[in-house]
This record gives structure tokens, C-alpha cells and sequence, in this order.
């Protein structure tokens, strides 16, 4: 089914209507998804700037740059910034939001009001935060360790606190709109196993944010109620128990790890299989192991608390559950290659992301396996190992992927076309700058560098500079989208309907998509990823269609 969009049917959500108020009062997913990409946008730059600011401190020894409480506070709204208001709701907010619903031949989610209900949820929590970290900041780290931030800390925790508490309520409502979509507004012929894997992975996705992040807000609250109210939960001093908020905190928090990357496997399943031009290898077996994922992802916390003081015997559990969960992400990597196996590959800019999750992420899983082992954690533990592969899971796992995503619709999201020259460049920048920033931090946690310190010995000095000029080159990588894909809106060339030559449903409809997303609800009758005679694509009538648009 390939629909043809002419006069007033051609109609999409970027121009029917250019007021501020038919924006914000929209129920169109589409712009509701523009509207998370700009906010998210904002806090990935202020984020970014924290982060070079990190990186300009640990250029000397000395903490010479910043005051050591300056410093605390500067990593501190680094890591809030880009985890509760970037990393977690990107590619759900952004790509599943505006995606969704066409890749399974819908007309929008299935509660809108709901819809634009999270992105509002998300702007309130997102102010109070800015507003705390502009009054003065947080100091206690991301993780809001008790009891220094019950007792100790004189900073805007609760402020922050609020805003986290706030910002959840929009990944809830955001989860539960995108189960209620897969489940009651699939297109005829649209069965399980014929869903894009980027569906599977935001349903699986979605799983984790109603389960998890419920624990998260409790936490929270409870977190005020001890600062205000001076009862004992977490603060040994009056009666509390500091370990209970580490268990209340990590099992959401590695959950939430799952919330950020499985999206981007999602993504890449994707980009994979289609620029591959070949039917993804194991269809099912992806598609479970993003079950699986969510499922595990509940049960490992207690990695996080090797030298907590927890029992031994439930080390050693966790220890082992730590191992298990690497098998699902494992799968993925297996079958991601075996498609690449005798495909027919282009290396477009989206691919180029695409190949680089596949290597980033390998390093950040495997280097995983290492602080889930007891005895390596002992040394390991705080020290810049942890940073590193943090970020190689996060940031080039799921950053990596929006950005690969980004890059991948954006035709489909604008009806423009970027400049592939410059793309390239940009994903090259991007891929080497991350390894010069991060791997030099892996041999400065092995030799005991700890993290969250202003300032180190003399002899760690070589290392971080390398990481250092590391992160100025992949600040350039990460800011050149912004410039190239603005410039496309205004003297993009037109990209068509399927600039790709795909057979999915997203790339059967208008370039901007219409309001509704399809003027007839097409039917189904190809199985995902295929291509050929059997996917219902007339490759030779696309190409010609494409030739005479563009």
C-alpha cells in the first residue's frame, strides 16, 4: 500500500497551523514529540556545558578552577540533568512518540489528552530543577546518598527532589499510553511478530517505567519526610537505616538503566536490518530478549552495594544475576552481526551510528561483567572505572542510537533531507572523540583514581588531559547536528515519502506525515523487514516515485 498525498490532503502537523497556542494545546503526537525535542535539547546542552566544565577542572592536579564545593555541585547537575531530564526520556519522548503509532498504522496514541498531559508534567518538573540548581545547587551527587543529603547538606536537595518527583509522573503516563497504543490500535494484519523491533523495545521499555518508577518517587518522599520531619528512616542518627534508601534507590536505578539503552537497541534493530538491506536474523529471539531485559533488570540492584556491608550470600546472588542479564544484550549483539553477514550495507550517516552502539556498547558490556564480580568491585568501586563505563553504556550506548535515530527520520520528521557530507563527519567526530574521552578513564580507575574528586596525584595528570581533549572533540561531534540539521529545515532538499527505500509502514505515508498519519488504515500483509517482492515494495516504482519528487 503506497498512498499518494495531493492538495488539501497533504496537510501534516508542520503546516497546518503555526500558532503558539495550537502547539501547545495539540493533541497531535507529532508535535508533541517537536516539542519534547527542543526541551530535551536544551537540558542535553546544559548538560554538556557541565560537563565541559568538569573536564576543564581535571586539565591540573590542583583544584584550581573550581572551589571543591563548586565542583561537587557542577557533576552533581551534570549527572541530574542529563539522566532524569535527557537519557531517560529521549528516544521514548522523542522517536517513540512521534513513531509509535505510524509503525503500527495508527492515527495517534491512544490517550492524546494523556499525551500532552506528560509533556507539561515534564516542563513543571524540568523548571523546578533549573530553578534549584540557578538558586544554588545540589551537592550530593546524582544519587542523593543518605545520610548526607538528610542531614549534612545545606543544597536545594528537596527542590531537586521535587522536580525528580515531579518528572516522574511523565514517564508513567508516557509508559502506560504507549502499552495502550501497542495493545488496542494495531493496523489490520499488524500482528505481534510483525512489529518493528523498535516497538518491542519501547513496550518493553514502558513495562520498566510503570514498575520502576514508582519506587523512585516513594523514595523521594520519603527522603523529605525525613529532612523536614526528622523521622528515622534513613539517617542512622535518629534510627534510620542508610542501606535501605541504597536498596530503594538502585532498584529503580538500574531498572532506569534499562529505560535508557533499551530504546537505542530499538533503534538500532532498526537501522541494522534496513541498511542492510536484509530480514533481521532471530526476529523473535530480539524481541524477547527485550522482554527478558526488562524482566532481569529488577532483580540485579544489589551490584550497585558490593561494599555496602550486604550479606555475602546475597552478593554472590546478585554477582550471578549480573552475569545472567548479559545474555539478552548478548543476543542482540549476536544477531546485529549475523544480519550484518552477507548484507547488502550502506554506510549512510544513520549506519555510521549504528555500527558505533555496536562497538561502544560491546566495551561498556563487557567492562559491566567486571563490577559485577565481587572480588574486582572492591577495587573498583568510585574510582573513574565506574565513570568510564557508565558512559560507554550511556553514552554511546543510548546517545549514540538517538542520535543514529535522529539522523534516521529526520527525513520522515521534516520532509527534508540533511547534508550526508557533514553527518559523516559528524558521526566520525563523535565515535573517536568518546573513545579518546572515556578510555583513557578506565586505566585511571584501575590505577585508583576515584571519581567525584576535584583534584589527583601529579602522575594521573597525562591521562586526563588525553580525556579532556578527548571531550573537546566530541563536543564538536555533538554540536555539529544542531547547526547541519537546522540549516536542512530552511535549504534541506525535499526528501520524499521514502528516501531510504523501506518497507515500513512510517515510510508509506507523506514526508512530513499527515495529521492523522494515513489517509486510508493500510492493512498489513508483509512480514517486518522484509524485503522484496514479499514486503508489498515495488522497489523500481519507489525509486522512480523518489527520482521525480526530489
Amino acid at each position: 500500500m503506497t498512498a499518494d498525498y495531493s492538495g488539501t490532503q497533504k496537510l501534516n502537523y508542520l503546516n497546518n497551523g503555526f500558532t503558539l497556542k495550537s502547539w501547545l494545546l495539540t493533541k497531535d503526537h507529532k508535535r508533541i514529540a517537536i516539542m519534547y525535542l527542543i526541551t530535551i535539547s536544551l537540558f542535553f546542552l546544559a548538560g554538556g556545558i557541565f560537563a565541559a566544565t568538569i573536564r576543564l577542572e581535571m586539565l591540573t592536579p590542583a583544584s584550581d578552577l573550581l572551589q571543591t564545593g563548586t565542583y561537587n555541585k557542577v557533576f552533581t547537575a551534570h549527572g541530574i540533568l542529563m539522566i532524569f531530564f535527557f537519557l531517560i526520556p529521549s528516544i521514548p519522548a522523542v522517536l517513540g512518540n512521534f513513531l509509535l503509532p505510524i509503525m503500527i498504522g495508527a492515527k495517534d496514541l491512544a490517550l492524546p489528552r494523556i499525551n500532552l498531559l506528560s509533556l507539561y508534567i515534564y516542563w513543571i518538573g524540568g523548571l523546578f530543577t533549573v530553578w534549584a540548581l540557578l538558586q544554588g545547587g545540589v551537592d550530593t551527587g546524582w544519587t542523593f546518598y543518605t545520610p548526607y543529603s538528610t542531614t549534612f547538606s545545606n543544597t536545594y536537595v528537596m527542590a531537586v527532589g521535587l522536580g525528580i518527583f515531579i518528572n516522574g509522573f511523565s514517564s508513567i503516563l508516557t509508559g502506560l499510553n504507549f502499552i495502550v497504543t501497542v495493545h488496542t490500535m494495531r493496523a489490520p494484519g499488524m500482528t505481534w511478530f510483525r512489529l518493528p523491533l523498535f516497538v518491542w523495545a519501547q513496550y518493553a521499555t514502558s513495562l520498566v517505567m510503570i514498575l520502576g518508577t514508582p519506587v523512585i518517587a516513594i523514595t523521594v518522599l520519603l527522603l523529605a519526610i525525613e529532612r523536614f520531619a526528622q523521622v528515622g528512616i534513613f539517617d542512622p542518627a535518629i534510627g534510620g537505616d542508610p542501606i535501605l534508601f541504597q536498596h530503594m534507590f538502585w532498584f529503580y536505578s538500574h531498572p532506569a538503566v534499562y529505560i535508557m539503552v533499551l530504546p537505542g537497541m530499538g533503534v538500532i534493530s532498526e537501522l541494522i536490518s534496513n541498511f542492510s538491506r536484509k530480514k533481521i536474523f532471530g526476529y523473535e529471539f530480539i524481541a524477547f530478549s527485550s522482554i527478558a531485559i526488562a524482566v532481569f533488570g529488577f532483580l540485579v540492584w544489589g551490584h550497585h552495594m558490593f561494599v555496602s556491608g550486604q550479606s555475602i550470600y546475597a552478593g554472590l546472588v546478585f554477582s550471578f544475576l549480573t552475569m545472567v542479564v548479559a545474555v539478552p544484550s548478548a543476543i542482540k549483539m549476536f544477531n546485529w552481526t549475523a544480519t550484518l553477514y552477507k548484507g547488502s550495507i550502506s554506510f549512510d550517516t544513520p549506519m555510521l551510528y549504528g555500527l558505533g552502539f555496536m562497538g561502544l556498547f560491546l566495551i561498556g558490556g563487557l567492562t559491566g561483567l567486571f563490577l559485577g564480580a565481587m572480588g574486582l568491585v572492591v577495587h573498583l568501586t568510585d574510582t573513574y572505572f565506574v565513570v568510564a563505563h557508565f558512559h560507554y553504556v550511556m553514552v554511546g550506548g543510548q546517545v549514540v542510537a538517538y542520535l543514529g535515530g535522529i539522523h534516521y527520520w529526520w527525513p520522515k520528521m521534516t520532509g527534508k533531507m540533511y547534508s550526508e557530507f557533514w553527518g559523516k563527519i559528524s558521526a566520525m567526530l563523535v565515535f573517536i572523540g568518546f573513545n579518546l574521552t572515556f578510555f583513557p578513564q578506565f586505566i585511571l580507575g584501575y590505577l585508583g583514581m576515584p571519581r567525584r574528586y576535584a583534584s589527583y596525584p601529579e602522575e594521573m595528570q597525562v591521562l586526563n588531559i588525553f580525556s579532556s581533549a578527548g571531550a573537546s572533540v566530541l563536543g564538536v561531534g555533538m554540536i555539529m547536528p544542531l547547526i547541519y540539521l537546522g540549516h536542512s529545515l530552511i535549504y534541506g532538499k525535499p526528501a520524499g515519502d521514502n528516501p531510504w527505500l523501506l518497507p515500513g509502514l512510517e515510510w508509506r505515508t507523506s514526508s512530513p506525515p499527515p495529521t492523522e498519519n494515513f489517509e486510508v488504515m493500510p492493512v498489513v500483509t508483509w512480514e517486518a523487514y522484509e524485503f522484496g517482492e514479499d514486503s508489498g515494495l515495488d522497489l523500481e516504482a519507489a525509486r522512480a516515485r523518489e527520482a521525480a519528487k526530489v
